[in-house]
């Protein structure tokens, strides 16, 4: 493949190539992301097939790891609709034993456009002994959409709280069991969401831990196909939108973000309607 890209006046490696398919390192100066777009072409592929398949620029230099209440904050913002739902007291200790390593999200869109379902798998690692227990803040774009049915697939649901007036729920999942000091967990839950007013435009994960990986997968009914998908990056809730690329749609509907070892932050994915 170095040699087809050579041909056309760009010269690649074919270890950078290598790297950058097993995902070791990723393109991102525009030489390189320039190779991306004759890729696509040599391969005869849709336009954005590649660049959609890559992550956000990753940040030079040393970065401090902020954990607990800090990093919590520095995504959700003070005051935050997580905090409300939690309580002041207990976000100090959010989750503050445990680190998300990997994150895979699952969002169905219905015929009329509007949000049906929602999904997630998580790999947790306990950082101290003792933690037997993880909490997830989601929240509802719509004040009309509510959780209709919620169903913990991986772990054991020990309470779900929705407060309507903060459009969000808290779930509290047990593991089972206290973990160990550095042994691994998955969690898995499930929510059905009543009809909004409004048709879905986007979903997005917040994060307040770097993690190794993760998938956000959008699957749209026929009869509600987007006319265009972008992914994009927030440094918090309600910051402008970075890193923005266009994401192609696949034979069975559906749209994807993946990211490998994303820093703290909030990773989405917006659709328009179809004509």
């Amino acid at each position: 493949m170095s040699e087809r890209l050579k041909a056309r006046g760009i010269t690649i490696s074919q270890a950078t190539l290598s790297h950058w398919q097993r995902g070791r390192s990723q393109p991102e100066r525009a030489r390189s992301l320039h190779a991306v777009d004759a890729l696509e072409e040599i391969l005869d592929l849709p336009g954005g097939a590649l660049r959609s398949l890559l992550g956000p620029r990753r940040p030079r230099g040393r970065v401090s790891p902020v954990r607990g209440e800090d990093a919590a904050r520095r995504v959700f913002g003070e005051g935050s609709v997580a905090e409300q739902l939690i309580g002041a007291e207990d976000f100090h200790d959010f989750n503050r034993s445990l680190t998300p390593l990997v994150i895979h999200d699952t969002v169905t869109v219905g015929e009329s456009g509007r949000l049906g379902s929602l999904a997630a798998t998580v790999v947790l690692r306990a950082g101290d002994s003792g933690v037997d227990r993880v909490r997830f803040v989601l929240g509802f774009d719509d004040e009309e959409a509510e959780p209709l049915d919620v169903r913990v697939t991986c772990g054991q649901l020990h309470e779900a709280t929705h407060v309507p007036r903060l459009n969000a729920m808290a779930l509290d999942i047990r593991f089972g069991r206290p973990l160990a000091r550095m042994e691994t967990a998955v969690v898995g839950y499930a929510v059905e969401v009543s009809p909004s007013r409004a048709p879905a435009a986007h979903y997005e994960r917040r994060t307040s831990n770097g993690l190794h990986d993760y998938l956000q997968h959008v699957f749209f009914h026929p009869g509600a196909l987007p006319s265009r998908c972008r992914r994009y990056v927030r440094e918090q809730i309600g910051s402008p939108k970075r890193d923005q690329q266009p994401v192609v749609l696949d034979r069975s509907h559906s749209a994807h973000v993946f990211v490998s070892r994303c820093g703290p932050g909030v990773y989405g994915m917006a659709w328009e309607p179809g004509v």
